[in-house]
C-alpha cells in the first residue's frame, strides 16, 4: 500500500514510538505511574509530561500555556465554549472552510454565526466584515482539503482591533509553516505531525480566560480533568521536537515531491491557489471523475476524496463548494498527500496508477 493521504494522518515518527514505550511499561517497570500521583512514580510520570508540554509549546508563540486533550477537535471546543459566558448573544465569525469542529460547534451554541467567504483560490481576505460586535474570530492556518495558507496574521490583527478574540485551528501547519503569532487560542493536533493519535493541544495565551469542558478532578489547570497519558504526551512531544528540528528539511523533501506531483498529473485541474499553499497538499479535479470508482480500481493507493471527516457522507465538500465549484466538480476532485516519509518513487508509481485508472473512464 502506498500512503498518500498525509491530511487525514501522518506515520507515527519513530522516535515518537520509542519515547512512548518508555511510558508504558507494566509490572516491574517505572513508567506506568500516574502523572497525578505524589509519589516518585508519578513525579516521574508528571516530569515527562511537563517536557512534552514544553515541547509543545515551542511550536506555538511564546507567553502562552498548552492544554492538553484528547484531540484537536476537542481543543477547539474547549477554546469555543469555553469563552462563551452566560446571556452572551455576541455573534461569532468563522471562516466559510473551516473545519466541522469550528462550523458545527459555533452553530450548537446559539449564538449568531457570520460565515466569512473565501474568494475563487480558496482565500479569506485580511480584513474580513464580521458584526462590530463580535466575541470571537476563527479562521484555520492551513486548510486540511485544499491545503490553502489563511493570512492570519493579518485577520488576527483585524480581529484584535475590533475587540475579538481570535482562534485558529493550526492542525495541519503545525511543525511546518511558523505559528500564528496573534493568535489568541491556537488548536495543534499529534498526529497531523507524526505523533501519536489520541491526543492534541490547545495554546492560550496568557490573560485568556476559559471556563472547563470536562469537569472531575480538576486537573490540566481546572481546564480538563482526566488522568493524562504520559506515553501519549510524550509520543506528541518527541513529534513537535522533530518537527522543529527538521522543519527545513522536511519542506524541501516536500516541495521536491510537489514539483514532480505537478508534472505526474498534467492535465488535472488543482483546486485553491497554487502559491499560497502547504505544498504537501494536492487537491486536483477532473471533469467527469467517477472518484468512487477510482478509488475502488486504485486500492494499493490510499488517497482521499476530500476530507476523511466527511468521508461517506455523500456531501461534496463545503470547501470545494465555497470556492465557487458546482457539485458535479467537487464530487469530482480527489487529495493527494505527502510528508516526511513518502517517497519519489512512491509518487510516480501512485500517479501512474490513478492517471491509468482515470484515462479508462473517458
Amino acid at each position: 500500500m502506498i500512503y498518500l493521504d498525509y491530511q487525514a494522518t501522518t506515520p507515527l515518527a519513530p522516535e515518537a514510538r520509542e519515547e512512548m514505550l518508555r511510558w508504558l511499561d507494566g509490572p516491574g517497570g517505572t513508567g506506568f505511574g500516574n502523572p497525578h500521583s505524589p509519589h516518585r512514580l508519578g513525579r516521574m510520570a508528571a516530569a515527562a509530561v511537563e517536557l512534552a508540554r514544553e515541547r509543545v509549546a515551542a511550536l506555538c508563540p511564546p507567553g502562552g500555556k498548552v492544554i492538553f486533550t484528547g484531540s484537536a477537535t476537542e481543543a477547539l471546543n474547549l477554546a469555543l465554549r469555553g469563552t462563551a459566558r452566560a446571556g452572551d448573544a455576541r455573534p461569532l465569525a468563522v471562516s466559510a472552510i473551516e473545519h466541522a469542529a469550528v462550523l458545527d460547534t459555533a452553530q450548537a451554541l446559539g449564538c449568531p454565526v457570520e460565515i466569512l467567504p473565501v474568494d475563487a483560490d480558496g482565500l479569506a481576505g485580511p480584513a474580513p466584515a464580521f458584526p462590530p460586535d463580535t466575541r470571537l474570530v476563527a479562521v484555520m492556518q492551513v486548510n486540511n482539503e485544499i491545503g490553502t495558507i489563511q493570512p492570519v496574521d493579518a485577520i488576527a490583527a483585524h480581529a484584535k482591533a475590533s475587540g475579538a478574540l481570535f482562534l485558529c485551528d493550526a492542525v495541519q501547519g503545525a511543525g511546518k509553516i511558523p505559528p500564528p503569532a496573534g493568535a489568541d487560542m491556537i488548536a495543534i493536533s499529534a498526529h497531523k505531525l507524526y505523533g501519536p493519535k489520541g491526543i492534541g493541544a490547545l495554546w492560550v495565551r496568557d490573560g485568556v480566560e476559559l471556563a472547563p469542558l470536562i469537569t472531575g478532578g480538576g486537573q490540566e489547570r481546572g481546564l480538563r480533568s482526566g488522568t493524562l497519558s504520559p506515553a501519549l504526551c510524550a509520543g506528541f512531544g518527541v513529534a513537535a521536537q522533530l518537527a522543529r528540528q527538521g522543519c527545513e528539511a522536511d519542506a524541501a523533501h516536500v516541495e521536491s515531491l510537489w514539483v514532480k506531483a505537478g508534472e505526474l498529473f498534467a492535465g488535472w485541474t488543482l483546486n485553491g491557489s497554487a502559491e499560497t499553499r502547504w505544498h504537501g497538499n494536492l487537491n486536483l479535479r477532473r471533469d467527469g471523475l467517477d472518484v468512487a470508482r477510482l478509488m475502488a480500481d486504485v486500492r494499493q493507493v490510499a488517497f482521499s476524496a476530500g476530507s476523511a471527516c466527511a468521508s461517506g457522507s455523500g456531501r461534496p465538500s463545503h470547501v470545494l463548494r465555497a470556492l465557487g465549484l458546482t457539485e458535479r466538480q467537487a464530487k469530482s476532485s480527489i487529495r493527494v498527500g505527502f510528508g516526511r516519509y513518502s517517497t519519489l518513487a512512491e509518487l510516480e508509481e501512485a500517479a501512474e496508477k490513478i492517471v491509468a485508472a482515470a484515462q479508462q473512464q473517458e
